[in-house]
């Protein structure tokens, strides 16, 4: 499968502050409040509960962000080095990248939106819808907003989003990406 994916120029999409105002109401709710690793069952939960109330029920925002979650692979609490200097945090991996936009929009601090990155699922899963519908309102297209969420090289979005589809046919099924008519 080729997908045409070109990198989009970054600007606020109409689902900049709702996702964020959202993401920072659940953080009184948050189960997660220490900069612990939790790759425990309930950690699970908790990001499973997450995603749910971060699709609003959308289930093809939901099948989106679970398969960006199965590529990304991270955990509550995680902070990984890359070699460029940033950090992916959290359970979807938000690269710290987003934090200093991410701190603006909140009208946070730049820590206090790394730590909630880190340590709490809800914000960084609401972080990641944002990153991704930013990305889909820029670019117009599923594919090349997948892309965007791992990188602004060309051949990296591609690469990334073969990867994710991957992960999308084995979690729903080879059906997954089949036009459902109205």
């Amino acid at each position: 499968m080729r997908l045409p994916i070109s990198r989009p120029r970054w600007r606020p999409g109409p689902y900049a502050l709702p996702a964020l105002v959202a993401g920072l109401v659940l953080l009184s709710g948050s189960a997660v409040a220490d900069s612990r690793p939790v790759r425990s069952a309930t950690g699970e939960r908790e990001i499973a509960r997450c995603i749910q109330f971060a699709s609003a029920g959308r289930s093809w925002l939901e099948k989106t962000l679970w398969g960006l979650r199965d590529q990304e692979a991270g955990w509550i609490g995680a902070e990984v080095p890359n070699s460029n200097g940033s950090h992916d945090l959290g359970p979807l991996q938000v690269n710290s990248f987003w934090v200093p936009r991410l701190a603006t929009l909140s009208q946070r601090s730049p820590a206090q939106v790394r730590a909630w990155l880190i340590n709490d699922p809800c914000f960084n899963v609401q972080a990641a819808r944002w990153i991704f519908l930013s990305g889909l309102a820029v670019t117009g297209d599923f594919w090349r907003a997948v892309g965007a969420y791992h990188s602004p090289t060309t051949w990296r979005q591609r690469r990334y989003a073969l990867a994710v589809a991957g992960h999308l046919r084995r979690r729903y099924g080879p059906n997954t990406f089949r036009a459902v008519e109205p």
